[in-house]
């Protein structure tokens, strides 16, 4: 029997630090999990923002869980409709978060934006 591998994406612009909204990020660190041990990371490129397409760009790449500092309720109850896990509220360095995540201890404590915005400088309140 083989173990199913959990695949965990984080939108980031800088490889490093979770990008504070979901739908502003220039790409995903995707880590595929096996036996609650990392077994690849990779970095994917963000698709362009427009409505639906982020969750679409999810489920292609077979993403279960994304962490991130905030997204909007559509973008939400899509990637849930497709099966995936959404965690809101992590910022921070993506490794730093990961291990909380992988320790069992991470805990979705953001709520979704309730907004449509295109500021540069916005910060979703969480």
């Amino acid at each position: 029997m083989t173990n199913e591998i959990l695949r965990v994406g984080f939108p980031t612009n800088d490889e490093i630090n979770v990008e504070e909204h979901f739908g502003h990020c220039a790409k995903f660190v995707v880590f595929s999990i096996e036996d609650g041990k990392i077994v690849n990371r990779e970095v994917l490129e963000a698709p362009e923002h427009a409505p639906g397409v982020f969750p679409r760009f999810i489920a292609d790449n077979n993403i279960n869980v994304v962490i991130t500092g905030g997204m909007g309720q559509r973008a939400i109850d899509l990637i849930k409709e497709n099966g995936g896990q959404v965690i809101l509220g992590a910022s921070g360095n993506i490794a730093s978060v990961l291990k909380v995540f992988l320790d069992g201890a991470l805990y979705s404590k953001g709520s979704a934006c309730a907004h449509h915005h295109h500021d540069e400088g916005h910060k979703c309140e969480h």
